[in-house]
Protein backbone atom coordinates (compact mmCIF):
# COMPACT_ATOMS: atom_id res chain seq x y z
CA UNK A 1 0.00 0.00 0.00
CA UNK A 2 1.32 3.43 -0.91
CA UNK A 3 2.16 5.72 2.01
CA UNK A 4 -0.44 8.32 2.89
CA UNK A 5 0.06 11.63 1.19
CA UNK A 6 1.68 10.26 -1.95
CA UNK A 7 -0.16 11.51 -5.09
CA UNK A 8 -2.14 8.78 -6.79
CA UNK A 9 -0.49 7.75 -10.02
CA UNK A 10 -2.59 8.10 -13.15
CA UNK A 11 -2.36 6.85 -16.70
CA UNK A 12 -1.84 9.94 -18.86
CA UNK A 13 -3.08 8.28 -22.06
CA UNK A 14 -6.20 7.02 -20.28
CA UNK A 15 -6.87 10.50 -18.89
CA UNK A 16 -6.41 12.01 -22.35
CA UNK A 17 -8.78 9.45 -23.88
CA UNK A 18 -11.46 10.37 -21.35
CA UNK A 19 -11.00 14.09 -21.96
CA UNK A 20 -10.98 13.47 -25.72
CA UNK A 21 -14.30 11.62 -25.59
CA UNK A 22 -15.87 14.50 -23.69
CA UNK A 23 -14.55 17.25 -25.99
CA UNK A 24 -15.50 15.16 -29.03
CA UNK A 25 -19.07 14.69 -27.86
CA UNK A 26 -19.75 18.15 -26.40
CA UNK A 27 -17.27 20.53 -28.04
CA UNK A 28 -14.86 22.82 -26.23
CA UNK A 29 -17.21 25.48 -24.87
CA UNK A 30 -19.77 22.99 -23.55
CA UNK A 31 -17.18 21.00 -21.61
CA UNK A 32 -16.51 22.40 -18.14
CA UNK A 33 -13.65 21.72 -15.78
CA UNK A 34 -16.16 19.97 -13.52
CA UNK A 35 -17.11 17.69 -16.43
CA UNK A 36 -13.45 16.95 -17.13
CA UNK A 37 -12.72 16.31 -13.47
CA UNK A 38 -15.53 13.77 -13.24
CA UNK A 39 -14.64 12.03 -16.50
CA UNK A 40 -10.89 11.90 -15.86
CA UNK A 41 -11.28 11.04 -12.15
CA UNK A 42 -8.88 13.88 -11.31
CA UNK A 43 -9.48 16.93 -9.18
CA UNK A 44 -9.28 20.32 -10.95
CA UNK A 45 -5.99 21.13 -9.17
CA UNK A 46 -4.58 17.81 -10.40
CA UNK A 47 -5.67 18.59 -13.94
CA UNK A 48 -3.98 21.99 -13.75
CA UNK A 49 -0.84 20.41 -12.32
CA UNK A 50 -0.68 17.67 -14.97
CA UNK A 51 -1.92 19.53 -18.05
CA UNK A 52 -1.75 23.26 -17.26
CA UNK A 53 -5.46 24.05 -17.57
CA UNK A 54 -8.36 23.48 -19.94
CA UNK A 55 -6.85 25.12 -23.04
CA UNK A 56 -3.50 23.36 -22.77
CA UNK A 57 -5.28 20.09 -21.99
CA UNK A 58 -7.31 20.60 -25.16
CA UNK A 59 -4.16 21.21 -27.20
CA UNK A 60 -2.74 17.91 -25.95
CA UNK A 61 -6.05 16.17 -26.64
CA UNK A 62 -5.97 17.38 -30.26
CA UNK A 63 -2.44 16.02 -30.70
CA UNK A 64 -3.52 12.75 -29.07
CA UNK A 65 -6.53 12.60 -31.42
CA UNK A 66 -4.40 13.16 -34.51
CA UNK A 67 -1.96 10.44 -33.44
CA UNK A 68 -4.55 7.82 -32.54
CA UNK A 69 -7.43 8.55 -34.91
CA UNK A 70 -6.02 10.57 -37.80
CA UNK A 71 -3.53 8.01 -39.07
CA UNK A 72 -6.25 5.82 -40.60
CA UNK A 73 -7.02 8.73 -42.94
CA UNK A 74 -3.74 10.58 -43.35
CA UNK A 75 -1.08 8.01 -42.51
CA UNK A 76 1.39 6.80 -45.13
CA UNK A 77 -0.21 8.46 -48.16
CA UNK A 78 3.09 8.00 -50.00
CA UNK A 79 2.12 4.38 -50.62
CA UNK A 80 -0.32 5.50 -53.32
CA UNK A 81 1.21 5.85 -56.77
CA UNK A 82 -1.38 8.33 -58.02
CA UNK A 83 -2.77 11.47 -56.41
CA UNK A 84 -6.27 10.37 -57.38
CA UNK A 85 -5.87 7.09 -55.48
CA UNK A 86 -4.62 8.94 -52.39
CA UNK A 87 -7.55 11.38 -52.53
CA UNK A 88 -10.05 8.56 -52.88
CA UNK A 89 -8.49 6.81 -49.90
CA UNK A 90 -8.76 10.00 -47.79
CA UNK A 91 -12.48 10.37 -48.53
CA UNK A 92 -13.40 6.70 -48.11
CA UNK A 93 -11.30 6.38 -44.96
CA UNK A 94 -13.00 9.52 -43.64
CA UNK A 95 -16.43 7.98 -44.26
CA UNK A 96 -15.35 4.94 -42.27
CA UNK A 97 -13.67 6.88 -39.45
CA UNK A 98 -16.51 9.39 -39.04
CA UNK A 99 -19.13 6.65 -38.56
CA UNK A 100 -17.33 4.32 -36.16
CA UNK A 101 -19.59 2.72 -33.57
CA UNK A 102 -17.08 3.14 -30.73
CA UNK A 103 -16.55 6.91 -31.02
CA UNK A 104 -18.73 10.01 -31.47
CA UNK A 105 -19.49 10.53 -35.14
CA UNK A 106 -17.61 13.11 -37.14
CA UNK A 107 -14.19 14.70 -36.68
CA UNK A 108 -13.17 16.30 -33.37
CA UNK A 109 -11.15 19.01 -35.12
CA UNK A 110 -14.16 20.11 -37.18
CA UNK A 111 -16.83 19.76 -34.51
CA UNK A 112 -15.15 20.97 -31.31
CA UNK A 113 -14.75 24.60 -32.44
CA UNK A 114 -15.79 27.28 -29.95
CA UNK A 115 -18.61 29.60 -30.91
CA UNK A 116 -17.68 32.66 -32.95
CA UNK A 117 -18.10 34.95 -29.96
CA UNK A 118 -15.88 32.78 -27.78
CA UNK A 119 -12.87 34.39 -26.13
CA UNK A 120 -10.78 31.27 -26.59
CA UNK A 121 -8.44 32.65 -29.26
CA UNK A 122 -5.78 30.00 -28.63
CA UNK A 123 -8.27 27.17 -29.10
CA UNK A 124 -9.61 28.73 -32.29
CA UNK A 125 -6.07 29.09 -33.60
CA UNK A 126 -5.25 25.46 -32.79
CA UNK A 127 -8.33 24.16 -34.58
CA UNK A 128 -7.87 26.43 -37.60
CA UNK A 129 -4.28 25.26 -37.90
CA UNK A 130 -5.29 21.61 -37.91
CA UNK A 131 -8.07 22.20 -40.44
CA UNK A 132 -5.74 24.12 -42.74
CA UNK A 133 -3.29 21.25 -42.52
CA UNK A 134 -5.82 19.12 -44.40
CA UNK A 135 -5.64 21.51 -47.33
CA UNK A 136 -1.84 21.62 -47.12
CA UNK A 137 -1.54 17.82 -47.18
CA UNK A 138 -3.80 17.60 -50.21
CA UNK A 139 -1.91 20.36 -52.00
CA UNK A 140 1.35 18.49 -51.37
CA UNK A 141 -0.23 15.38 -52.86
CA UNK A 142 -1.19 17.31 -55.98
CA UNK A 143 2.22 18.95 -56.29
CA UNK A 144 3.72 15.45 -56.25
CA UNK A 145 1.18 14.47 -58.91
CA UNK A 146 2.33 17.36 -61.08
CA UNK A 147 5.93 16.20 -60.72
CA UNK A 148 5.03 12.60 -61.62
CA UNK A 149 2.80 13.62 -64.50
CA UNK A 150 -0.48 12.07 -63.32
CA UNK A 151 -1.83 15.61 -62.86
CA UNK A 152 -1.41 17.79 -65.97
CA UNK A 153 0.60 20.99 -65.81
CA UNK A 154 -1.71 23.98 -65.64
CA UNK A 155 -4.11 22.29 -63.20
CA UNK A 156 -5.21 24.59 -60.39
CA UNK A 157 -4.09 22.44 -57.47
CA UNK A 158 -5.06 25.12 -54.93
CA UNK A 159 -8.67 24.83 -56.09
CA UNK A 160 -8.47 21.04 -55.96
CA UNK A 161 -7.05 21.00 -52.44
CA UNK A 162 -9.65 23.47 -51.17
CA UNK A 163 -12.45 21.51 -52.81
CA UNK A 164 -11.55 18.11 -51.41
CA UNK A 165 -10.77 19.56 -47.97
CA UNK A 166 -14.22 21.17 -47.97
CA UNK A 167 -15.82 17.86 -48.93
CA UNK A 168 -13.94 16.04 -46.17
CA UNK A 169 -14.92 18.63 -43.54
CA UNK A 170 -18.52 18.57 -44.73
CA UNK A 171 -18.63 14.79 -44.39
CA UNK A 172 -17.77 15.24 -40.71
CA UNK A 173 -20.76 17.52 -40.16
CA UNK A 174 -23.04 15.17 -42.08
CA UNK A 175 -21.84 12.26 -39.94
CA UNK A 176 -22.68 14.15 -36.73
CA UNK A 177 -26.11 14.90 -38.17
CA UNK A 178 -26.75 11.18 -38.68
CA UNK A 179 -25.49 10.35 -42.17
CA UNK A 180 -24.66 6.66 -42.52
CA UNK A 181 -21.38 5.21 -43.73
CA UNK A 182 -22.95 4.26 -47.05
CA UNK A 183 -24.29 7.78 -47.50
CA UNK A 184 -20.85 9.29 -46.85
CA UNK A 185 -19.20 6.81 -49.21
CA UNK A 186 -21.70 7.94 -51.86
CA UNK A 187 -20.59 11.55 -51.20
CA UNK A 188 -16.96 10.48 -51.57
CA UNK A 189 -17.70 8.73 -54.86
CA UNK A 190 -19.58 11.78 -56.17
CA UNK A 191 -16.65 14.02 -55.25
CA UNK A 192 -14.21 11.71 -57.01
CA UNK A 193 -16.41 11.79 -60.12
CA UNK A 194 -15.46 15.47 -60.47
CA UNK A 195 -11.75 14.63 -60.70
CA UNK A 196 -11.54 14.68 -64.53
CA UNK A 197 -13.01 18.18 -64.72
CA UNK A 198 -10.68 19.45 -61.99
CA UNK A 199 -7.53 18.27 -63.75
CA UNK A 200 -8.57 19.42 -67.22
CA UNK A 201 -6.54 22.34 -68.45
CA UNK A 202 -8.00 25.29 -70.39
CA UNK A 203 -7.40 25.31 -74.13
CA UNK A 204 -4.40 27.25 -75.33
CA UNK A 205 -5.45 30.43 -77.07
CA UNK A 206 -4.19 30.83 -80.61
Amino acid sequence: MAPRGRPRAFDRDDALNKALALFWERGYDNTSMADLSAAMALSPPSIYAAFGGKETLFDEVITHYATHYGTSIWGNLDRFKLAREATQHVLIASANAFTRDDTPHGCLVVLAAPQAESNHATVNQTLRGHRRKVTEILKNLYEAGLDRGDIPRGTNIDKMANYYATVQHGMSIQARDGATRDELIAVAEAAMATWPSLISTPPVKA
